[in-house]
């Protein structure tokens, strides 16, 4: 559910926003809120296991192994959070005319190279990051039975959502063209070294190399998001300005510089639905390669390829040079 706030002309004035730290503000906004997947996986072990509300949930469920379980707990403890943030959007939001804009000016977006270019770098790293918090937990009960992953199930999503919020002021010193590519490379390496933590035929592998890997993953990730979110604003704003003519007036620029800011936004919001199905293919890739095979190798190595995909792209339209669109 979405609440805005009814504008007001005695609210704060429609300033634009520093271009020079859009990465800063993207990636701590998104990377605070990406810590409630490490809330949430830190936060229900704990409270399912009592009467957090007492006789008002209902009373508990019996697990196989004979324990009582309050599971009605995993959503009720959010309840009143949910609803002071409700409180605090409606009072405390602004609804800023300047930037509001017909399905017509967004959708336009579906016709834009590089939205699309864009959605799949962001599978790479919301995706990924979205993807291994939900996946870690099960590889690691399936392939490490001894270990109780779930001690260390909210560290990755917690490293992840902490870095994006850096990432972001990293982006906007060295750019974030130049940030995502280390990233995918990154990426790439760190997938291979969970290969080499593996258990295998050769031995039982290594718990503690295994979760070294995936947390530099996490933070990859998490630096990943911040970096890509900066790019978007800039691509599309140097596209616009590429567009115009060479004697355009102030208004023609600023009529410019408004559309590459209602694209940049809705780029910004459907590369981040279409990142988000990393939360299924990820658990769904380790599910199928380790009922297939055995083993997860397949669907790391199908990873690796993905990543090695995302280096190329970007390098190719904004790193290199001579790119379609430096940023």
């Amino acid at each position: 559910m979405i609440i805005t706030a009814v504008y007001s002309p005695t609210r704060l004035p429609e300033e634009p926003f520093p271009k020079a730290r859009q990465g800063y503000a993207l990636g701590m906004n998104a990377g605070l809120g990406n810590l409630g997947v490490s809330a949430v996986q830190f936060v229900i072990p704990l409270v399912t296991g009592f009467a957090l509300f007492g006789s008002l949930a209902g009373g508990p469920q019996t697990a196989a192994d004979g324990r009582q379980l309050f599971l009605q707990n995993a959503g009720l403890v959010w309840v009143p959070f949910i609803f002071a943030a409700a409180v605090a959007a409606w009072f405390g939001m602004n609804d800023l005319q300047a930037s509001r804009s017909s399905f017509a000016e967004q959708s336009v977006i579906f016709r834009r190279k590089h939205n699309w270019l864009m959605c799949w770098l962001y599978v790479g790293t919301f995706g990924s990051f979205i993807g291994f918090s939900a996946g870690f937990p099960m590889l690691s009960k399936t392939l490490f039975p001894g270990v109780d992953a779930l001690k260390y199930a909210f560290l990755g999503p917690l490293v992840g959502a902490l870095m994006r919020s850096a990432g972001g002021a990293i982006a906007d010193r060295v750019g974030g063209a130049l940030l995502t590519l280390v990233v995918f490379i990154g990426m790439a390496v760190a997938v291979l070294g969970v290969m080499v933590f593996l258990p295998g035929t050769a031995g039982g592998g290594s718990f503690g190399g295994f979760l070294a890997m995936f947390l530099l993953l996490f933070v990859l990730s998490g630096v990943g998001n911040a970096s890509t979110f900066r790019m978007i604003p800039v691509i599309f704003r140097a596209g616009h300005e590429r567009a115009l003519p060479a004697d355009a007036d102030a208004s023609q620029r600023a009529a410019a510089l408004r559309r590459a800011s209602i694209e940049s936004a809705a780029v910004i919001g459907f590369s981040s639905a279409i990142g988000a199905y990393g939360g299924f293919f990820i658990p769904k890739s380790f599910g199928s390669s380790l009922a297939l095979t055995g083993g997860a190798e397949a669907a790391l190595c199908g990873f690796t390829v993905f990543y090695l995909s995302c280096i190329a792209i970007t390098w190719w339209w904004y790193f290199r040079r001579g790119a379609e669109c430096p940023c």
